[in-house]
């Protein structure tokens, strides 16, 4: 037991250096978000090098408390106010996922050649470790599914800041937040407060995706009552960012060749599809007036929560709006994917 204990320490601080290798990279080379794709891509290239890495486990897990503090703080009365007129928009969401299951099944059943339940929850736009679960249940390969849903956010994440400074033109350098030192040390304290408790009663309950909206609702609360005023420090949102690209690259470790041409290729085609059907989303949305087209792609992008999030934050786009749509596709996916797998070909979830 204590040398497997061992090997997976050193997987971890191998992990920890290849991705601060990463920032230091894009740092030095001024790239966009170095705590984000630095990580990232220092761990991916280490995965396809066969380098053995891992994530930090329940660290990386209360990193993502971070993420769900900064939208919560960012609720206010103001921004609950205009919750009626994010409707429209959110109402496209239930549609968005329904087409893309309508096409995304038949690709990777009969393009991709994939069994039926692998098919179905590879192309269900849901969580990682939800589609992961439900699909093993079904059946379905589990490895396939990681490797596809895990190119599905590798593929957004790394093209979405490509699409904020081209086409939008920002320059993604403003550091998210203010610095922890000019943090009044009452609030500090409270944010804690709310991260761990947040955390801990989300996951009692058996919320999806505890980390993030255990603190997020907490938070969400204390901000409309006005007893929480601050966001996250940059220092933590910073954190944040390297453990997210850290996780999205150690995901491939262990990836063989005949994986990246058959899974690794299908999932970035189907990102591709996606990320192509949330333009449309978002041109129609912008077009009727509803949001802006940055924020409007952000919140149709199939990417996952917490990456969302990130790129919210960075990009300095309304967090409420963006969140919101995000939080209505997963729930539709993770609540409707097995009742539709039941009148399907695929087989249901095993209770």
């Amino acid at each position: 037991m204590l040398p497997v204990l061992g090997m997976i320490d050193r997987a971890r601080i191998v992990t920890v250096l290849i991705a601060a290798a990463g920032v230091a990279a894009f740092a030095a080379l001024g790239l966009p978000l170095p705590f984000l794709l630095g990580p990232l891509a220092a761990c991916l290239i280490a995965a396809l090098a066969g380098a053995q890495m891992r994530d930090l486990g329940w660290l990386s897990k209360a990193m993502r408390t971070v993420l769900g503090l900064a939208v919560g703080a960012a609720v206010t009365p103001e921004l609950a106010g205009r919750l009626p007129d994010m409707a429209l928009s959110v109402a496209m969401v239930p549609v968005l996922v329904l087409l893309i299951g309508a096409i995304g099944y038949p690709f990777f059943r009969r393009v991709c050649g994939y069994d039926a339940p692998t098919a179905y929850y590879a192309a269900m736009p849901g969580g990682l470790q939800d589609m992961l679960i439900f699909g093993q249940e079904a059946g379905g390969n589990v490895r396939t599914l990681s490797l596809i849903h895990a190119t599905r956010v590798l593929t957004i994440v790394s093209l979405l800041p490509i699409l904020i400074t081209v086409v939008w033109g920002l320059p993604l350098t403003d550091a998210p937040g203010t610095p922890a030192a000019d943090l009044p040390p009452a609030q500090a304290a409270l944010l804690v407060g709310i991260a761990l408790v947040g955390w801990w009663g989300a996951q009692r309950l058996g919320v999806f995706g505890a980390p993030i909206l255990g603190p997020l609702i907490l938070g969400a609360a204390l901000s409309l009552s006005g007893i929480l005023t601050a966001r996250p420090p940059t220092e933590a949102i910073l954190a944040a960012q390297f453990f997210i690209g850290l996780g999205i690259g150690a995901a491939y470790t262990g990836v063989t060749m005949a994986e990246i041409r058959r899974d690794v290729a299908a999932g970035f085609a189907f990102c591709l599809i996606l990320s192509a059907l949330a333009l449309v989303f978002a041109e129609i949305v912008a077009r009727l007036g509803l949001a802006p087209r940055l924020e409007a792609f952000l919140a149709f992008a199939p990417g996952g929560q917490a990456e969302m999030v990130v790129l919210a934050l960075v990009a300095g786009a309304d967090l409420a709006f963006v969140v919101t749509h995000h939080l209505v596709r997963l729930v539709i996916v993770i609540a409707g994917a097995p009742i539709i797998a039941r009148h399907t070909d695929v087989p249901p979830k095993q209770e």
